[in-house]
C-alpha cells in the first residue's frame, strides 16, 4: 500500500475531519534526532506535540529527558499528572499559577520558571507575597541568541530577551542569587534564526545563499558568545542546564561545549515548513483528513473545513498543504477557508463525494488545537487514539 491507501485503510471507521498520528514516522524522527543529537539528552518542546499521552510516550525513548513547556499553568498540569523535570521556555504573569507554584513543594521541585530581568522577579515576588509557605522557584535566564549585524542595522532572530552580553547575564544571576526564595537552575539560548529558518528555501538561489551565510556567521558569532555567557554565569550560580537549539540546528548546538541539552519538537511530527532543510529529511508524521462534499467542476472538489493557518508572518508558506492525493492546490481567491476549501487540479478528477483528502499543517502543535485527539496508525492499523490537550479539555493559549 502507498502512505493514502494505508491511512484511509486504517481509519476506514472513523468520519472525517480527523488527525492522525503515524507511529513509523514519529519513531523514525525521533530516532534521526537522537542521532543527530550525539549523545545529549533531547528536552521536549510541548508546543510542537500538545497531547500528554504522545509526550509521554516520546520521555519513554532513549535520548529524551524533560519537556519545554510553553505556559505555566501547563507545567502545573503536566506535573499534576506525574510528569517531572519540566521547564517554562517563556516568562509568565499569570499570578495564579505562580502562587500555585510557589505554594505546591513537589511542582516547585519540578518546574523551572524563565525571566529576562529584574521586574519579572518584581512580579514573581508580588505574585507569591501572600503564600506561606512558600518554596523555592527554579529560575532560568533566558539569552538573546538573534544574529545582529551592520552595527545593528540587521538582525535575524526572535525578538526574546534583552539580555545579549555576559555582564548582563551575570549582573542577572546576581540578582536572584540575591533574593531570598529563588534558585538559578539554567540557561536559555535559542536561536531561532538557524533552528527555525530551512537553509533550502523553495524561493530563487540568491535567497537561500544569503541564509546560509547568515546561519554560518550566526553559528559563528553564538558559540564564542553563549561560552562566554554561560562562564559568566558560572561564576555566579551552580547551573544544572544550558539549553540551546531546536530541531533545525541540533548537530550544530551539540558540538558547542557550553550547551548541555537541546530542545526538538517539531522534528517529531516533521511539519511543512520542516521540509527545507539540507542537513535532515525528516517523514511526515501527524496530518489531518477533510471529506470532499462538492465537485463544483471537473478539476475542483471542495473539502469540509480547512482554515487552520499556522502562526507567525502571514502568507501562503502558513496554509496547511495538500498532501494526498499529491498534486491538489488552493483556489488562489480562497485559500483554506473556515467551512469550506476548494482544491484544484487534475488529481481532483479521480475525487469523490466522500473521499479524504490529507493534509500536512505547516507547524507542529498548533493541529493538535483544532481536534480532540490524535487518532495512532501503524502500518495500515488504528492501534489507539489518544486525547490532544484539546481532547482533555485543556488551552493553554
Amino acid at each position: 500500500m502507498d502512505d493514502r491507501q494505508r491511512y484511509d485503510s486504517a481509519t476506514a471507521g472513523l468520519e472525517p475531519p480527523f488527525a492522525i498520528l503515524d507511529l513509523a514516522a514519529l519513531r523514525a524522527n525521533a530516532a534521526d534526532l537522537v542521532r543527530r543529537a550525539a549523545g545529549k539528552p533531547i528536552r521536549v518542546a510541548s508546543k510542537s506535540v500538545r497531547s500528554r499521552a504522545v509526550l509521554e510516550r516520546v520521555l519513554a525513548m532513549d535520548g529524551f529527558r524533560g519537556i519545554m513547556a510553553f505556559t505555566l499553568p501547563e507545567a502545573l498540569w503536566l506535573a499534576g499528572h506525574g510528569l517531572t523535570d519540566i521547564f517554562v521556555a517563556y516568562p509568565t504573569a499569570d499570578r495564579h499559577a505562580l502562587a500555585a507554584l510557589a505554594g505546591d513543594p513537589r511542582a516547585a521541585r519540578h518546574i523551572t520558571v524563565t525571566i529576562d530581568s529584574a521586574a519579572h522577579l518584581d512580579f514573581i515576588e508580588s505574585a507569591v507575597t501572600a503564600t506561606h509557605p512558600r518554596a523555592e522557584l527554579r529560575i532560568c535566564i533566558d539569552l538573546d541568541a538573534g544574529f545582529v549585524a551592520l552595527g545593528g542595522k540587521f538582525r535575524a532572530g526572535a525578538l526574546r530577551s534583552p539580555i545579549r552580553e555576559p555582564e548582563q547575564a551575570a549582573d542577572l544571576a546576581a540578582e536572584v542569587a540575591k533574593r531570598p526564595g529563588f534558585r538559578l537552575a539554567g540557561l536559555l539560548a535559542y536561536e531561532g534564526q538557524i533552528a527555525g529558518v530551512g537553509d533550502d528555501p523553495p524561493v530563487n538561489a540568491i535567497y537561500a545563499r544569503a541564509v546560509r551565510l547568515m546561519q554560518a556567521r550566526s553559528a559563528r558569532e553564538l558559540v564564542i558568545r553563549r561560552g562566554r555567557i554561560v562562564n559568566a554565569v558560572r561564576q555566579v550560580a551552580d547551573l544544572e542546564f544550558v539549553n540551546g537549539g531546536g530541531t533545525g540546528s541540533i548537530e550544530r548546538t551539540v558540538r558547542e561545549k557550553a550547551v548541555t541539552e537541546v530542545a526538538a519538537g517539531s522534528g517529531l511530527f516533521h511539519p511543512r515548513l520542516f521540509d527545507f532543510y539540507r542537513r535532515f529529511t525528516g517523514h511526515p508524521a501527524a496530518l489531518f483528513a477533510l471529506p470532499v462534499v462538492r465537485r463544483p467542476n471537473l478539476d475542483t472538489v471542495t473539502v469540509l473545513g480547512g482554515g487552520y493557518p499556522a502562526s507567525g508572518a502571514a502568507g501562503p508558506s502558513r496554509l496547511p498543504q495538500p498532501y494526498l492525493p499529491a498534486g491538489l492546490r488552493y483556489a488562489p481567491d480562497e485559500g483554506a477557508g473556515e467551512v469550506q476549501t476548494p482544491l484544484l487540479g487534475q488529481a481532483a478528477q479521480d475525487l469523490r463525494i466522500g473521499d479524504r483528502v490529507w493534509f500536512r499543517h505547516a507547524k507542529a502543535g498548533e493541529l493538535c488545537e483544532r481536534f480532540d485527539a490524535l487518532h495512532l496508525v501503524d502500518g495500515d492499523r488504528l492501534v489507539e487514539s489518544v486525547p490532544t490537550y484539546r481532547g482533555e479539555g485543556q488551552t493553554f493559549l
